[in-house]
């Protein structure tokens, strides 16, 4: 008998469903501890996270897992082999080194932070919120949240619950975040219901600074709704971003919350090394849908006819929501935001949501191509009767003349050398800007200038008729 059968406490095998066929008595005896059944799914969440992974990746994965029965700790170290469809397509789990041990004692902060990782790896809809429960940006993976996010980009920056119905809450805003942690809740586009969490950011003895947003939905979404949505979504253009956009926005989610799961050891104890390599895979499926979206929004600046609404839009309300959005980037990088505004608002006429959409990919450049500890202007002004303008300056290496001549060309990518390392971006950001920019009868420009000034980089220069 060799060292590895005499370590070998319990052998299992799954289908491609994840359900628990056969297993040895130690793994069975679990599994129903945890609620299931055989043959049925998995009860065990350790190990059913990491079964669906190897599953999904075709991977072989060998690690440490930890879980409780309902009295005792249980834990051990656990091979899951995934088998080809030859064999059913599941896999053969082998667990060693079993051991059992009372239960530690689990204070509520430790129970707190479990149960909102969980929730973080569960959720299907991920946003941020300032401190007055505003949203500043939405992420979703599910097919009937489009509706949910076209809502928030076409009226951005509301209180959140100004998008959904809640369901068995009275009362209306502005209400304290605890008595709307775990409320449930519906919105158009979606059939299911939505269970909501509130997770505050800053520190536990403080006003939270801002909020995680999670909607975690109470059942699975149906096939033949995300199928709708699909033949819906191609049928709105015959063109490669509208038709690529809803076939990949899926399994890019997916990747980016598998390799975030990893990155973040919610799956179990990782050597450094690969939570860093997980994050690098999550980084790129991150970058890979924003190009998703410029493909999505070109396709929509280069439509015939294409217009933008005509309102009324206060400048410095929009830098300072657009620097609130990007905030956090920058202070990654130790770079300042200073919004500079005269007393009186600046009112333009134009759309608001797409002003948004040009000033976050401004900013969003001159965050990445500026020095550390540097600081970015965003300054609002109203230099003649008309038009208003809003510039943003930098303290990077600038944009030569032959660069400006090009900067704003499709695809084009020469822009300047990036500080924080970003230099693969689509090459349409600006190209898109400055399509938005004239569609409202405005511009979009790079502001040369003859003076030397080692702290001034590049300038763009944003007008729009003035309000």
């Amino acid at each position: 008998m060799n060292r590895q059968q005499s370590l070998l406490a319990a052998r299992g095998l799954t289908d491609d469903q994840d359900r628990l066929l056969t297993a040895d008595e130690p793994l069975a005896e679990l599994h129903e501890s945890c609620g299931g059944s055989i043959p049925g799914t998995l009860a065990v969440p350790e190990l059913l996270d990491l079964v669906r992974q190897g599953r999904e990746m075709g991977l072989r994965i060998a690690r440490e897992f930890t879980a409780y029965d309902g009295t005792e700790m249980v834990s051990g170290f656990v091979r899951v082999h995934p088998l080809s469809d030859e064999h059913g397509g599941g896999c053969e789990v082998l667990v060693e080194n079993w051991q059992r041990a009372p239960q530690p004692e689990v204070n509520s902060r430790d129970l707190a932070d479990r149960i909102d990782a969980i929730d973080r790896a569960a959720a299907e809809i991920n946003a941020r919120l300032d401190a007055r429960q505003q949203v500043q940006f939405v992420t979703s993976g599910a097919a009937d949240a489009s509706v949910f996010q076209d809502a928030i980009a076409a009226a951005p920056c509301k209180v959140w619950t100004d998008y959904v119905e809640l369901s068995g809450v009275a009362h209306h805003q502005p209400m304290h975040w605890r008595l709307l942690d775990g409320v449930y809740c519906t919105f158009d586009g979606s059939d299911r219901r939505w269970r909501v969490r509130l997770i505050p950011l800053g520190p536990a003895s403080a006003a939270p600074r801002g909020f995680e947003l999670l909607m975690l939905a109470d059942e699975p979404l149906n096939s033949e709704s995300s199928e709708d949505h699909d033949e819906h979504s191609s049928a709105q253009s015959q063109l490669i971003g509208s038709a690529l956009t809803p076939v990949l926005r899926q399994p890019i989610a997916r990747i980016i919350a598998n390799a975030e799961t990893i990155r973040t050891r919610l799956a179990g104890p990782l050597r450094e090394e690969y939570s860093e390599y997980a994050g690098n895979i999550a980084a790129a499926g991150q970058h890979l849908s924003g190009m998703l979206d410029d493909l999505a929004d070109l396709e929509v600046v280069e439509a015939p006819g294409f217009t933008t609404a005509q309102e009324a839009v206060d400048l410095g309300d929009a830098a300072s929501r657009a620097a609130g959005i990007l905030g956090v980037r920058a202070q990654d990088r130790g770079i300042a935001l200073n919004i500079t505004k005269p007393d009186a608002p600046v009112i333009a006429i134009a759309e608001f949501r797409r002003v948004l959409q040009i000033l976050i990919n401004l900013i969003g450049n001159a965050i990445a191509y500026s020095p550390q500890n540097s600081v970015v202007t965003i300054a609002v002004g109203a230099e003649s009767d008309d038009p208003v303008d809003l510039r943003v300056i930098d303290q990077g290496a600038g944009v030569s003349t032959d660069q400006a001549d090009r900067i704003f060309d499709k695809f084009e990518r020469l822009g300047r050398d990036s500080d924080g390392g970003n230099d693969s971006g689509s090459g349409l950001g600006l190209y898109i800007s400055r399509r938005l920019a004239l569609a409202m009868d405005g511009d979009l420009e790079v502001v040369q200038s003859d003076r030397v000034d080692d702290e001034r980089g590049a300038e763009f220069r944003l007008t729009l008729p003035r309000g």
